[in-house]
C-alpha cells in the first residue's frame, strides 16, 4: 500500500465518506445474502421434502438454530395461511431483500463518486502546483510532452486503475469476508478446505501479474515520447515542411506508436488474464466442495444436512463474482503503481530556489545589484566562474559573448530561476535569499528574446500578473510600447485573441506586447534578452524605440546579441567560458583591442 499512500492521504479528509461507502456496502451484501438463505428452507418445506417444526426453537448465533428458525416461522406460515399465500409472501420478502441490496448498492456508488473526483482533482493540483514551483532547471532535462503525458495520461491511469482499485479493495474483501464468515457458520469442516484453496488460487494469480507493472511503465514512458514528438511536430511544422521532413518525423512517430501497440497488447493480454482465470479457479475450487461436501454429505459424516449443503453452495457461488473483481482489481493495481510512480517523480522532485522562513520583503530597490564572488554549477557542469560585478541603480549593464559564455545564466541568477552555487548575490547590500521570493520578482521586469505570449486577449496578456489594473493603464503601457496604433487596427481592439503563444500577430507585434506587459508592472530593474535580433528592420526600429522608452530611469541587465544596441551601456561585460575576461564602456573595450573588438568587427562585415 505504500504506492498508494498519496491517494490514501487525500482520503483522510474523506473519512465520513468511507465509513458510509463501508456501510452501504455491508447492507448490501447482508441483503443479498438474505434473499439467498430464504429459498433452500423454503423450497423444501413447500414441496414437502421435510417435516415443519411444530415448536419454536431457541435462537443461538449458530448456523442451524437460524436455519431451524426460518424453518418454524416459514412452516407456520404455511400451516396457518396456505402454500400459495407462503410462496407470494417468500416472493415478496426477496424482492424487498434484493430491492434494498441494490438501493444501498446505488447509495455506495453515489458516495464513491465525489471520493474518487476529490482525489483526482487534488492530484491534478498538486502537480501543475509543483510544476509551477519547480526551478527553470528542472525542466531542461525533461520533455514538455512528457510532462503533459504525466498530468493527463498518467493522470488518468491512476483515475481508472488506481482508484477503482481502492473501490474493489474496501467492497470486495468485504463480499468475500462476509460470506467467508457465513460458510464457517454453515459447516466449519468444509470451510477449512475452502481456507486452503483459496490462498492457493490467490498466490497463482499474483505470480501471473507480477510482470505488469514493468510492462505499464514502459508503456507510459513510450506515450510520454510519443506526446514530445507530437509536440516538437506542431512546433516546428513550418521547418518540417520547409525541409521536406515529413517522412522522418512520420517514421520517428511511426515507429514509437507501434512500439506502444505491442507494449499495450503484451500488457492487456495479461491484465484481460485476471477475469477468466479467477472464474476457472474459482470454479474448480466449487467442484472441489462440491466432490468433497457431497460425499460427507451422504455419508452423514459431518452432521449437514442436504438443504444446509444447498445453501452452503449458493452462498459460495456468490464469492465468485467478487474475486474475479479483486483479482481484476489487483492487475489494474499493478498498471497504476507505474503510472503513479512517474507522478510522484515531479511531486517529489526537489524545489531547490525556496524562502526562508524569516524571509524579508523587499519592497523598493534603492543602491545597486551585486554579484560577490559568485559561481554557479548545474548538475557537476560549472557555468558561471568568480563573477564579481555591481550593477548600480540606474544604470544599464550589457552581457556579450559568445553562445553557451554564461549571460543568460548570470541573468537568471538575478530573479533567482537558480541560485548561485558560491558567493553571494545582493540587492542592496543584503543577500537576495534573505528576501521573499515573490518581493524579488516583484521589483523585476524581463523581456525575452522570443516573446512568450498565451492564448488569451491582448488585454490580458499586458495585464499579466497585474492585478485591479485600469483600461488607461493598459493603453499607456501599450503606447510606451509603440504597440497602441497596431492594437487599435485589430478588429476587436484590446479584447482580440491572439491565438496559440500569440500566433495571430507578428513577430514585431508579439514582441512589442511583452514589452508593453514589461511597463505596465512598473519595475525597478529591468532583464532583456535582447528582443530585436530576429525581427525585421521596421519592427526592430519599432521595439528598439519601445526598449529606449522603457529603460528610462530604470536599471537595466541586458543581454547583447547585437552589439549596435548597446553603445550607450554604462558598462559592458565581455563572458567567456563562464569568467568576465573584459569590463568598461564601449569606447573602452574597442580602445583596447581585444573580444569585444573583434565581436564588433565581425557584425560590422555582416
Amino acid at each position: 500500500m505504500k504506492r498508494f499512500s498519496r491517494i490514501l492521504f487525500y482520503l483522510r479528509s474523506q473519512k465520513r465518506n468511507i465509513v458510509l461507502y463501508v456501510l452501504f456496502n455491508l447492507l448490501s451484501i447482508v441483503f443479498s445474502l438474505v434473499s439467498l438463505a430464504m429459498l433452500a428452507p423454503f423450497l423444501q418445506m413447500l414441496f414437502g421434502k421435510e417435516k415443519f417444526l411444530n415448536v419454536q426453537p431457541s435462537l443461538s448465533f449458530s448456523a442451524e438454530s437460524i436455519l431451524n428458525y426460518l424453518k418454524f416461522y416459514i412452516g407456520r406460515l404455511i400451516a396457518d395461511h396456505g402454500e400459495i399465500y407462503a410462496l407470494g409472501a417468500i416472493c415478496l420478502i426477496i424482492i424487498i431483500s434484493i430491492f434494498f441490496k441494490n438501493l444501498f448498492t446505488y447509495l455506495s456508488f453515489r458516495v464513491l463518486a465525489p471520493m474518487r473526483n476529490y482525489v483526482m482533482t487534488k492530484l491534478r493540483s498538486d502537480l501543475y502546483t509543483k510544476i509551477l514551483e519547480l526551478p527553470i532547471g528542472f525542466f531542461t532535462e525533461q520533455r514538455k510532452g512528457d510532462i503533459i503525458s504525466r498530468m493527463s495520461n498518467d493522470a488518468n491511469e491512476v483515475e481508472w486503475s488506481v482508484m477503482s482499485t481502492l473501490e474493489g479493495l474496501i467492497r470486495d474483501p468485504l463480499n468475500i469476508l462476509i460470506i467467508l464468515v457465513s460458510l464457517v457458520y454453515l459447516s466449519p469442516a468444509l470451510s477449512l478446505f475452502l481456507l486452503v484453496l483459496l490462498p492457493l488460487t490467490g498466490f497463482i494469480i499474483g505470480r501471473v501479474s507480477r510482470s505488469l507493472k514493468k510492462q505499464s511503465t514502459a508503456s507510459q514512458e513510450t506515450l510520454g515520447t510519443l506526446m514530445s514528438i507530437l509536440d516538437e511536430t506542431l512546433g516546428g511544422l513550418r521547418v518540417i515542411k520547409a525541409f521536406n521532413a515529413e517522412k522522418i518525423l512520420r517514421g520517428k512517430f511511426f515507429h514509437t506508436n507501434d512500439t506502444l501497440n505491442h507494449i499495450r497488447n503484451r500488457m492487456n493480454f495479461r491484465r484481460d488474464l485476471a477475469s477468466p482465470m479467477s472464474e476457472f479457479l474459482g470454479v474448480l475450487v466449487l467442484s472441489c466442495i462440491l466432490w468433497f461436501g457431497g460425499k460427507l454429505v451422504l455419508n452423514q459424516e459431518v452432521g449437514l444436512s442436504p438443504e444446509s449443503f444447498i445453501t452452503y453452495i449458493v452462498f459460495f457461488t456468490q464469492i465468485i463474482n467478487p474475486a474475479k473483481s479483486l483479482s481484476t482489481a489487483f492487475y489494474n493495481a499493478q498498471r497504476g503503481s507505474a503510472a503513479i510512480q512517474r507522478i510522484e517523480e515531479i511531486l517529489q522532485a526537489p524545489i531547490t530556489v525556496t524562502d526562508k522562513k524569516d524571509a524579508a520583503e523587499i519592497i523598493s530597490f534603492n543602491k545597486s545589484i551585486e554579484f560577490r564572488n559568485v559561481s554557479f554549477a548545474y548538475e557537476d557542469k560549472l557555468i558561471l566562474k568568480n563573477i564579481n560585478l555591481v550593477i548600480e541603480k540606474g544604470k544599464t549593464v550589457a552581457l556579450v559573448g559568445s553562445s553557451g559564455a554564461g549571460k543568460s545564466s548570470l541573468a537568471d541568477l538575478v530573479p533567482r530561476f537558480h541560485d548561485v552555487t558560491e558567493g553571494e548575490l545582493l540587492i542592496d547590500g543584503v543577500n537576495i535569499k534573505d528576501y521573499q521570493l515573490h518581493s524579488v520578482r516583484n521589483l523585476m521586469g524581463i523581456v525575452t528574446q522570443e516573446p512568450i505570449l498565451f492564448n488569451d486577449t491582448i488585454s490580458n496578456n499586458i495585464a499579466l500578473g497585474v492585478d485591479h489594473v485600469t483600461r488607461e493603464q493598459i493603453e499607456h503601457a501599450a503606447t510606451v510600447a509603440n504597440a497602441l496604433y497596431f492594437i487599435r487596427h485589430k478588429e476587436e481592439g484590446f479584447d482580440t485573441n491572439i491565438g496559440d503563444r500569440g500566433s495571430k500577430l507578428s513577430g514585431g507585434e508579439r514582441q512589442r506586447l511583452t514589452i508593453a506587459r514589461a511597463v505596465l508592472k512598473n519595475p525597478p530593474i529591468l532583464i532583456l534578452d535582447e528582443a530585436t535580433s530576429s525581427l525585421d528592420t521596421e519592427s526592430e526600429r519599432l521595439v528598439q524605440d519601445a526598449i529606449n522608452n522603457m529603460m528610462q530611469n530604470r536599471t537595466s541587465l541586458v543581454i547583447a546579441h547585437r552589439l549596435s544596441t548597446i553603445r550607450h551601456a554604462d558598462e559592458i561585460i565581455v563572458l567567456q567560458k563562464g569568467e568576465i575576461v573584459e569590463r568598461g564602456n564601449h569606447d573602452q573595450l574597442l580602445a583596447h583591442n581585444g573580444i569585444y573588438k573583434k565581436l564588433v568587427d565581425m557584425q560590422e562585415v555582416k
